[in-house]
């Protein structure tokens, strides 16, 4: 996408709101940037509402098997833009307060419950409302050297916007305390310690080991990696019994979608004996 910017009222430049979010699609995989690297890639009214028409621009489109959301330039996300996000919304009321939280809790839940498998790319500073996407993307890598903080109480206040709750989720009950009340910053290899990611890697190597692991993904039973995903979502809140009747009609819808895929497997499997379930995917190219 375009990085024009356009003249500002006071004579500065300020990035125009479709260029907020840069993406291009490359073998199956959209690799998806916030794109405000001079604001750290904090979150804006104006990124938050464009990343919004990117993510339903790419959610059904042929061509796209895996989504990659990554940033431009030292940062992943440093959170919300504490000037546009906060200062001036609360300067025009309740109402801009209301609407920006809508904005950007919109897209973070629809990134949560994605068509296509999602990876977190965190290539530098991730901070506060940055854990938001962070949590709603389906897997997530690090670079070792990246920082990762919520730095809210050292601004005097809580880590809000779903940040607590994604501590709590992603991190045992100590290390969520420690991390939320001390304000201190951790790095990549660290967040892979602790679970806020799924593993940490050197810095030249994240995008290899990130494109090795979409390219996984882009061999497996779409119809089957969307229902897995929400399953493992959904699960988490419920009943052992109660995530057991759901995981059979969540079986149950998805072969009404894709009933073949499952028999094609199958059939590989027991009849051709062409591969193994356990080391690796059918071949859905012939279903």
């Amino acid at each position: 996408m375009s990085n024009q910017t356009a003249a500002a009222p006071n004579g500065a430049t300020e990035r125009a709101e479709e260029d907020t979010v840069a993406y291009e699609v490359r073998d199956g995989i959209a690799w998806v940037k916030f794109n405000r690297p001079e604001k750290r890639n904090c979150m804006s009214p104006k990124l938050n509402r464009q990343m919004m028409r990117v993510l339903e621009a790419l959610e059904f489109r042929d061509d796209v098997g895996v989504l990659v959301l990554t940033g431009e330039g030292s940062a992943w996300s440093a959170g919300m833009d504490l000037k546009e996000y906060f200062r001036e919304n609360e300067a025009k009321g309740l109402g801009a307060v209301r609407q920006s939280q809508r904005e950007s809790y919109g897209w973070w839940r629809a990134l949560r419950w994605y068509q296509k498998p999602t990876i977190a790319m965190i290539n530098g500073w991730c901070f506060g409302g940055g854990y938001g996407p962070l949590f709603a993307c389906d897997l997530a890598v690090a670079d070792e050297t990246a920082q990762f903080g919520l730095s809210e109480i050292n601004w005097g206040i809580l880590p809000g916007g779903g940040a607590t709750k994604i501590a709590s989720e992603l991190l045992p009950f100590r290390k969520a305390m420690y991390h939320a009340m001390m304000g201190e910053n951790i790095d990549g290899k660290t967040a892979a310690e602790w679970g806020l990611v799924n593993e940490a890697v050197p810095a030249d190597q994240l995008e290899a080991r990130v494109t090795e692991i979409a390219k996984v993904l882009l061999e497996k039973n779409p119809v089957a990696l969307k229902a897995t995903k929400d399953a493992v979502r959904r699960v988490r809140e419920m009943t052992y019994d109660n995530a057991e009747d759901f995981l059979v009609r969540a079986q149950e819808a998805a072969n009404s979608f894709d009933n073949d895929g499952r028999k094609e497997g199958i059939r590989q499997f027991i009849d051709e004996k062409s591969y193994k379930p356990g080391l690796g995917a059918y071949d859905k190219s012939r279903q």
